[in-house]
């Protein structure tokens, strides 16, 4: 039901040890996910990675917002 969703989160664990890859990635998530799954996403990275790549995740979505 939401694979999508979890195959995004399984790439951006596995490239978090670098920022640009994360944001490459993550950009990318933003892009393939229904609007229905981003706020989920956005939500499990600032938990989980929101003290290391906070801010890039917050620009992130907001420029996603954006476009929407």
């Amino acid at each position: 039901m939401d694979s999508m969703l979890e195959f995004c989160k399984s790439v951006l664990s596995k490239v978090s040890f670098d920022r640009t890859l994360f944001a490459k990635e993550l950009k990318k998530s933003v892009r393939w996910l229904k609007r229905s799954e981003i706020q989920s996403l956005k939500d499990w990275c600032l938990n989980r990675y929101g003290e290391v790549y906070g801010d890039l995740i917050l620009n992130t979505f907001s420029n996603q917002a954006l476009l929407v």
